[in-house]
């Protein structure tokens, strides 16, 4: 219970290899070569070393996958694809385990403890900005720079908007974390690296599960779950309506979602799976504070009419056209998000022999958005599609095993968005039409990776990722001051990119107690459609210039188990990046804008660590650790500021990148009681700790660290309670020193003087349009009944 999943892939269950697809037959001594990627790979008790079993109750697992051992004669008979489980990257797995236990309302649940990932709340109770080594920091809302699949069907649209409203931990078995640049295999906005989520096994619900979560805030999530395997099909259903508010006022939300996965065996070598994911997101919007409008009324309480101090608003026009404008409220301009998505998907499996497996995969995603959450309101829709195809051999070269991957892939995006202002009557009202952007975006790529074993405990893998980005749009600006329909200027983008991504990985594993790793890996993004037409001022027009960033990353790292009872794995990273794309917001009001910084630098150190006592001690306690530092500063950036006056250029080289927190530390103590009358029980105390982090590219201002405890009590009760075994009960405490904190804060500008110098802290801090509280003190429990 509330564990970890620390073993290696190769020695997962045979359960667990049939949720991911295709079994794996790997023999010990092969496996052992590349069970590790410079991070964290399962650790052995005593007992489990004696046996040669794995050990399931640890750390999150950090694989280095490699070739098939072929030494024993075991063909695998389907190869697992490399998107799946990709050679030589590091691979931290969560499995439900870590999770089930907690009323787990958000992804944020599913990647507490995985190393290197952090994230903030977004715009919206349960939309997550997630960052993978701070791949995302820079962004206060979405997930941005990582490529996300569930089931192998992408959720990140062509032009790599994704959000987290639509996941709900309930329907997911696992979630795997690949760390680093990873173009080469997931091609565009792979920066950061990938997530790939992995819907329950339908054998292991075998019938229906009903749950609800409930608690503070007015929380609460109904969820139920159907899995049933037949002699050719196995079927998975979920769905669920989460509803609630966080401690800041005016976030009242409604998620329902629905999502199924059907897998029909046509034949002994061909099987169809079908997807389908179904969202609906509303929830009211608050506005983002300045740290002084923070420091006095976090949660923005009696706000509703602008009756107290610290409240933050939006400025809006009187007349939605031009001219005088007023201050209002959220819920008096009826700030709010309006989101559907739906997500339909088939992928056609074939086994052209033992050792080939070849795919073909559509996927249809459409997303229609309306959202009047500043002064401007946006409504339009976002339908693409995905083709790809790829194949995996396993096969041998000189008695070596060797795995090979290939794959293609197209995308195409369709927009179409309408912006209005929003009038000050209430009710999110809108106004005069302000601007449009009709496009597309396309992206044709192909890829390929060889997973080579060299020699004993030695193996290399080596690839190579190429892609065509085509970005077709046009913004059409209106005079709203003069009659419908006058174009005030139209602003066209039409922008190609090529780009190429090697990598090369080499793993050593000279016994059991040491396995060392190093790799290097390239990831790339071209700029969102959307960011080519907002200026660094804020509004809406001309920023066609944004260049593709791209990145070289240089990993190396170490697993030590010097103790039966103690594992340590630690992965460095240093990263490259040229014009790294940066985002922030202008103020209150405005819109967030990008540009290119030349030249930056990411560095950082991911830690995890396990201690679990010995039989005799307290075997049924562990402590696990997970730690991120991270260092990023700009290396070649000259930051250009205005004021009524004067423009002025200062340059940034050596300051720290806003919004990337330095320090993140998830330290974990759990028991479960595993014999005598509260057999079934347990619990569990966290510590999360998060350093303060600068907000501008000057470093005048930092948002305040913080330090969290959060503690949870579960009951599963043991077979021998008789129909209770059924029954799964939990109860937890967010923040239970009800701490007030800063839970996200976006980057904000530097301001320029009337003498031309930078302005100051104080000013800065009364900037609006940055932060959002963390929720104070919460109390949430559920259970869940199986039948």
């Amino acid at each position: 219970m509330s564990s970890l999943m620390l073993c290696p892939s190769w020695a997962r269950s045979g359960a667990a290899r049939a949720n991911r697809g295709h079994s794996l037959h790997l023999d010990r001594n092969g496996l052992r070569a590349f069970a590790f990627l410079f991070g964290l790979a399962g650790w052995q008790n005593s007992a489990a070393a004696q046996s040669g079993a794995a050990v399931t109750d640890a750390l999150p697992t950090i694989n280095v996958n490699a070739a098939p051992s072929q030494a024993t004669g075991a063909i695998t008979p389907a190869p697992q694809p490399a998107l799946e489980q990709p050679a030589g990257e590091t691979i931290y797995t969560q499995s439900r385990d870590s999770y089930d236990d907690k009323p787990a309302l958000t992804i944020g649940d599913m990647l507490s403890q995985t190393p290197g990932v952090t994230f903030q709340t977004g715009n919206g109770p349960r939309d997550l900005s997630i960052s993978i080594r701070g791949s995302n920091d820079h962004m206060a809302f979405g997930i941005r720079n990582i490529q996300i699949l569930e089931d192998g069907f992408p959720l990140v649209q062509p032009d790599g908007r994704a959000r987290a409203d639509l996941i709900d931990p309930h329907a997911y078995g696992s979630i795997d974390t690949f760390q680093g640049p990873a173009s080469t295999l997931y091609g565009n906005y792979a920066t950061g690296g990938a997530l790939f989520l992995h819907t329950r096994n339908p054998a292991d619900i075998n019938g229906i599960e009903i749950g609800s979560d409930f608690g503070s805030f007015g929380t609460i999530n109904n969820h139920v779950t159907i899995g049933e395997t037949g002699k050719n099909y196995q079927l998975f259903m979920f769905g669920s309506d989460v509803r609630g508010e966080t401690g800041i006022a005016h976030t009242r939300y409604d998620t329902p979602t629905e999502n199924v996965l059907l897998r029909v065996d046509a034949s002994p070598t061909d099987r169809f799976i079908f997807k389908l994911i179904n969202n609906n997101t509303i929830t009211d919007q608050s506005v983002r504070l300045s740290l002084d409008q923070f420091e006095i009324n976090p949660f923005q309480k009696g706000c509703a009419g602008l009756q107290s101090a610290g409240c933050g608003s939006v400025t809006l026009l009187r007349n939605g056209a031009a001219g005088a404008t007023v201050n209002v409220s959220p819920e008096q301009a009826g700030l709010r998000r309006d989101d559907w998505r739906m997500l339909e998907g088939v992928r056609w499996e074939h086994d052209i022999d033992a050792n080939t497996l070849v795919r073909t995969q559509v996927t249809y995603d459409r997303l229609k958005i309306d959202q009047p959450n500043t002064a401007v309101s946006e409504a339009g829709n976002f339908d693409s599609v995905d083709v790809r195809s790829d194949i995996t051999n396993n096969n041998a070269v000189f008695s070596r095993p060797l795995t090979s991957f290939a794959g293609i892939d197209f995308n195409y995006l369709d927009f179409g968005d309408h912006f209005h202002n929003l009038l000050p009557t209430g009710d999110a009202a809108v106004g005069p039409l302000s601007q449009t952007l009709f496009g597309h975006e396309w992206n044709a790529s192909a890829r390929f990776q060889e997973d080579q074993q060299f020699a004993k405990n030695w193996d290399f893998v080596t690839g190579l990722g190429g892609e065509f980005t085509h970005i077709n749009g046009t913004e059409t600006n209106f005079n709203t001051s003069l009659p419908s329909d006058a174009a005030s200027s139209i602003i066209p983008a039409d922008r190609s990119f090529f780009n190429l991504a090697p990598e090369a990985s080499l793993i050593y594993t000279p016994n059991q107690e040491w396995t060392l790793h190093s790799r290097v890996g390239t990831g790339y993004g071209t700029p969102q459609p959307n960011a080519l037409f907002t200026t660094p001022q804020g509004t809406f027009g001309n920023n066609t210039q944004l260049k593709a960033q791209s990145n070289v990353g240089f990993d190396l790292g170490a697993q030590w188990t010097p103790l039966h009872s103690v594992s340590i794995q630690a992965t460095g990273f240093y990263e490259f990046f040229r014009n790294e794309q940066i985002t922030q917001s202008a103020g209150a009001g405005l819109q967030n804008f990008t540009f290119n910084a030349p030249a930056s630098q990411h560095r950082g150190v991911e830690l995890a660590a396990l201690w679990q006592p010995l039989p005799q001690q307290l075997p049924e306690a562990h402590l696990q650790l997970s730690y991120l530092y991270d260092n990023q500063i700009y290396t070649n950036f000259s930051d250009t500021l205005s004021n009524a006056t004067t423009t002025a250029s200062f340059g940034r080289n050596g300051n720290a990148i806003p919004g990337v927190v330095p320090h993140f530390l998830d330290a974990r103590f759990l028991y479960d009681e595993d014999h005598g009358p509260l057999k079934g029980a347990g619990g569990f105390v966290e510590l999360v700790y998060r350093s303060s982090f600068y907000l501008d590219n000057a470093n005048l201002l930092q948002a305040p660290g913080y330090e969290i405890v959060n503690a949870g009590l579960h009951y599963d009760p043991p077979v021998e309670a008789g129909p209770l075994h059924k029954v799964h009960i939990y109860f937890e405490v967010e923040n239970l020193l009800n701490k007030t904190y800063v839970g996200s804060a976006s980057n904000i500008t530097d301001t320029l003087g009337a003498n031309g110098q930078v302005g100051d802290a104080a000013t800065l801090a009364a900037h609006t349009g940055s932060i959002f509280a963390g929720n104070p003190r919460g109390f949430y429990g559920g259970f869940r009944l199986s039948f």
